[in-house]
């Protein structure tokens, strides 16, 4: 590469990553990878929906369909993995709270099988408070869609 190239930016981000940027853990964590990162302006989330998934013992046996709820914590989890990039949050002393929800539409259900793609966009940010929209797509069909906003918080010491 000459001097006068410069590298793409990273735009995908692995699990390892997300774990580093976010604190859920199984069986919270809904996210699985992002890509089509832009800073302080949207992200991808992906979340590879499988009937192992616990919540689908009880939603509804029979008939697996993930949570409209959960759909919606799959988006705030996107948002929060853009954020805590975007504004380089220090996850040992910073967490990242839900809000807000409005406007939340279901469209379409998601079932075991499915690959869950996130689309979240910022619709505002001043400082440590980001407003936001998310939609979730399976394929070409939406499933959920929803505006919320997220606030970096200092975690509570001992």
């Amino acid at each position: 590469m000459s001097q006068t190239e410069t590298a793409a930016p990273q735009t995908d981000i692995d699990i390892a990553e997300i774990l580093a940027r976010i604190p859920h853990r199984y069986p919270f964590l809904l996210v699985d990878r992002a890509e089509a990162y832009e800073p302080h302006k949207s992200i991808v989330g992906i979340k590879c929906v499988t009937v192992n998934e616990p919540f689908f013992q009880g939603h509804f046996p029979g008939n697996p369909v993930m949570p409209g709820v959960l759909i919606i914590e799959a988006l705030a989890q996107t948002g929060a993995v853009l954020m805590s990039k975007s504004l380089e949050v220090d996850t040992a002393g910073k967490t990242i709270f839900f809000m807000s929800v409005d406007n939340a539409r279901f469209r379409n259900p998601v079932r075991p099988g499915d690959v869950l793609r996130m689309e979240v966009e910022v619709l505002r940010a001043r400082s440590s408070i980001f407003k936001f929209k998310g939609v979730a797509k399976i394929g070409d069909k939406v499933a959920a869609e929803v505006e919320f906003a997220a606030m970096v918080v200092e975690t509570p010491t001992k």
